[in-house]
C-alpha cells in the first residue's frame, strides 16, 4: 500500500503485530536509545513512544529493524522499482523483455514530484522536539534521520535539489538554543557542490531539514542512485506516492513530512560539531562543520518524531544497507564494467572495507595474474560511495569456486589461500579516507590498500598453531580465527616505537611454520576476535590504516612496490590518536530494565 505519513506506516505495522507502543514516559537522554538498543538486538518490534519526557511529541525507532520488515513496508513497490532501475543501467533489456518490463516507464512518470497549495503545519521551537541523546559522550541532541534538501543558486527546479541524509545537532556546544543547528558533511557529498556554488554566489543558502513522512523519504535520502534519477522521484516511487511539496516563505516544504526545519546555512561561518557515537561503533569527535541559522520549525497534526540509534554495526541502518543492495545491483555491470559483484561489509563499519568479485579477461592464454581486476579496483576506488574504501580486496571469478562477496568467511578463505603478498598489495598513501575513520594519520587523511587476487591456490591454510611458534616479550595468547587467520595479542604503546616492535616481532616469525596463515592481526583482546567473525572485521579494518599499520614477515621494497613473502601482520591494535569506542551507561541500562522485566510492555524482547 502507499503510505500518506508515517502514521499510517506505523499502523500497518501494528496491525500486523510488528510494533509495540511504549506508553510509560521515557527520557530522550540516553533512556530512549537504550531502548532502541536492546530491542534491535532483539530482533524485535517497531517502537512507538506516546510520554517523551520534555517533548509534546510522540517518537518512532526501529521501524527498519529487521530485512523483513524493510521489505514489508515496501511490498507493493519493491519489484517496480527494481524494474526501473533495470532499464535505467540497460535500456536494451526494455526490447528484449517488453512484456516483463511494461509498466516500468509509467511507475517513473507516476512518480514525479506533486507541489501542493495546502499548508496544513503549525509551528513549534527546537527545544519542543525530542532532545535524542544516544551516547554518554554525545555533544547534544542530534536528529538521526533527517532528509536535508537544498536547491543550486538561481534554482527553483525541483528535479534539480538534492536530498541527502546528514546528521544534523539541535542542541548543546556553542549553538544558540532555538536559533542554530549543526550540520555534518563533508564537500565531495551532493550539498556540498551546493555549498560551494553559493560560496560563488550573493544569493542566500536556504536549507529545509525533513524528520518523518512516508518511510521511502528517509530511505531515499540515503540512497546512491544513478545519474539522471532524483531523490525525489525515488522516493515516490519506492513509497508509491508522488513525493508532495510546497513553497512558503523561500522554503521547500514536504507536505507529508511529520516535521520540517527550515534556515538558512551560513556559508563562511563554521562552528564545533559533536560529538556523537557513530556507526563504526566509536565516537566522530569534535570538528567545525556549517551552521544553519533557523527561521522556522513546523509540524503536522500528531506529528511523530522518526529517529535511529547509530552505533557498532550491526544496527538499524544495516536494512539500509540491505535495500541498496536489493534494488542497485542491476546497476553494477555499467556502473563498474567487469565487477560482478560488491559488499561493502556492514559489520566493518561499511566504508573501511570493501569485497568485489571481478573479471579476469585479459590475455587467458597467460599465466593467471590480477590485470583486470586491478583496473577494475581503481575505478572502485574512483566513483562514488565505493571511493570511500579503505580495503578493497577484489577475487577474480574463476567460474568454478562460485564465490561471493555476501559469503563473508568463504571469501576471505578463497582469497587466502590465491592472494601472492609479493606483488598482490597495491597502496595508495597521503590520501583521503572517511571523515568518520579515525584509523588515519590526521582527521579525514589516511591510506587505502588493494589486495586483488586470482589463479588457482597458492597454500592449504591452517586451523591448528604451528609447534614451534615461539612469540617476542609483549606479544601473547595466539588464536586462531578462521582458517587461515591468527590473531596475536599486544598492547600498542606509542607510534615511536611500533614499527621497531612489529618489525622484531616479523623477524622472529620467519623460523616459525606460519605459511599455513598468510595473515596475522595484531589485537589488544586476540581471543575477542576469534569468538566472531563480525569481531574480527570490526577491529582489523575500522582499527588500521594500510600503509601504516601493514607489515610483513620478510618484507621488501622493490621499484617503490612494498610486498612480503611471509606472513602480512595487520596492526590493529587500539592507538592513542583513535577515537573512544561506545559504550552505554550501566546505570542507564538498569533504569530501562522495568520495561523488559515481566509485566513490562517489553518483556521478551531483551537480547
Amino acid at each position: 500500500m502507499a503510505y500518506s505519513s508515517l502514521e499510517q506506516a506505523l499502523q500497518d505495522l501494528e496491525r500486523t503485530n510488528q510494533l509495540i507502543r511504549i506508553s510509560e514516559e521515557v527520557d530522550p537522554h540516553l533512556e530512549i536509545a537504550e531502548i532502541h538498543r536492546r530491542v534491535y538486538a532483539a530482533g524485535g518490534p517497531a517502537l512507538l513512544f506516546e510520554n517523551v519526557k520534555g517533548s509534546p511529541f510522540r517518537a518512532a525507532s526501529n521501524v527498519y529493524g529487521t530485512f523483513e520488515r524493510t521489505e514489508f513496508l515496501f511490498r507493493h513497490t519493491l519489484k517496480k522499482v527494481q524494474k526501473v532501475i533495470a532499464l535505467k543501467a540497460d535500456p536494451a533489456e526494455f526490447l528484449r523483455r517488453p512484456l516483463h518490463y511494461a509498466g516500468a516507464p509509467l511507475t517513473a512518470i507516476t512518480a514525479l514530484p506533486h507541489r501542493v497549495r495546502r499548508n496544513a503545519f503549525q509551528t513549534t521551537t527546537i527545544d519542543q522536539l525530542p532532545q535524542v541523546v544516544s551516547w554518554p559522550k554525545d555533544g547534544g541532541a542530534f536528529v538521526t534521520l533527517p532528509q536535508v534538501l537544498t536547491e543550486a543558486p538561481g534554482s527553483q527546479n525541483i528535479m534539480q535539489s538534492n536530498l541527502g541524509m546528514y546528521r544534523v545537532q539541535l542542541s548543546g556546544n556553542d549553538y544558540v538554543p532555538n536559533r542554530e543547528v549543526g550540520l555534518h558533511y563533508q564537500l565531495h557529498r551532493g550539498i556540498g557542490v551546493h555549498h560551494e556554488a553559493y560560496n560563488r554566489s550573493d544569493q542566500p543558502f536556504r536549507c529545509s531539514i525533513f524528520i518523518g513522512g512516508p518511510p521511502s523519504h528517509a530511505l531515499a535520502a540515503i540512497f546512491p542512485l544513478p545519474e539522471g534519477l532524483s531523490e525525489l522521484t525515488f522516493a515516490g516511487m519506492l513509497g508509491g506516492r508522488r513525493f508532495r511539496y510546497q513553497r512558503t516563505d523561500n522554503s521547500v516544504l514536504a507536505t507529508d513530512a511529520d516535521f520540517v526545519i527550515t534556515g538558512t546555512i551560513r556559508r563562511d561561518e563554521k562552528k564545533p560539531e559533536g560529538p556523537f557515537g557513530d556507526h563504526l561503533g566509536y565516537y566522530s569527535l569534535e570538528h567545525p562543520f556549517p551552521v544553519m541559522e533557523v527561521d522556522k520549525v513546523y509540524h503536522r497534526k500528531n506529528a511523530i518524531w522518526h529517529f535511529t540509534v547509530v552505533g557498532r554495526p550491526p544496527q538499524e541502518d544495516t536494512s539500509f544497507g540491505h535495500m541498496i543492495h536489493q534494488i542497485v545491483e542491476p546497476l553494477l555491470g555499467s556502473e563498474f564494467p567487469g565487477v560482478k559483484e560488491v559488499n561493502a561489509v556492514d559489520a566493518s563499519g561499511v566504508h573501511p572495507l570493501l569485497l568485489a568479485v571481478g573479471s579476469e579477461r585479459y590475455m587467458p592464454f597467460r599465466e593467471k595474474v590480477p590485470e583486470e581486476i586491478l583496473t577494475q579496483a581503481n575505478h572502485l576506488l574512483g566513483k562514488g560511495q565505493t571511493s570511500l574504501s579503505k580495503y578493497l580486496i577484489i577475487a577474480a571469478d574463476d567460474h568454478t569456486s562460485k564465490i561471493s562477496t555476501h559469503r563473508i568467511g568463504e571469501f576471505f578463505q578463497h582469497v587466502l589461500e590465491r592472494i601472492d603478498w609479493r606483488r598482490d598489495l597495491h597502496f595508495q598513501t597521503m590520501t583521503t579516507i572517511d571523515t568518520l575513520d579515525y584509523s588515519g594519520s590526521d582527521w579525514n587523511a589516511g591510506s587505502k590498500v588493494v589486495m586483488a587476487c586470482c589463479g588457482e591456490p597458492l597454500r592449504k591454510l591452517a586451523t591448528e598453531l604451528p609447534s614451534d611458534l615461539s612469540l617476542p616479550n609483549g606479544f601473547h595468547t595466539p588464536s586462531i580465527v578462521m582458517p587461515g587467520v591468527l590473531a596475536i595479542g599486544s598492547t600498542f604503546t606509542e607510534r615511536s616505537k611500533a614499527h621497531e616492535e612489529v618489525a622484531e616481532f616479523a623477524k622472529q616469525l620467519e623460523v616459525s611454520s606460519l605459511d599455513g596463515f598468510p595473515l596475522i592481526v595484531l589485537a589488544d583482546d586476540p581471543q575477542f576476535l576469534s569468538e566472531h567473525l563480525n569481531n574480527f572485521l570490526w577491529v582489523t579494518f575500522t582499527r588500521s590504516n594500510p600503509a601504516e599499520d601493514i607489515h610483513g614477515v620478510r618484507s621488501f621494497t622493490r621499484d617503490k612496490h612494498w610486498g612480503c613473502s611471509g606472513s602480512l601482520i595487520i596492526d590493529a591494535r587500539i592507538k592513542p590518536h583513535h577515537a573512544p569506542g561506545l559504550e552505554a551507561d550501566p546505570e542507564i541500562s538498569k533504569r530501562v530494565d522495568r520495561l523488559f522485566a515481566k509485566g513490562g510492555v517489553l518483556h521478551g524482547y531483551d537480547s
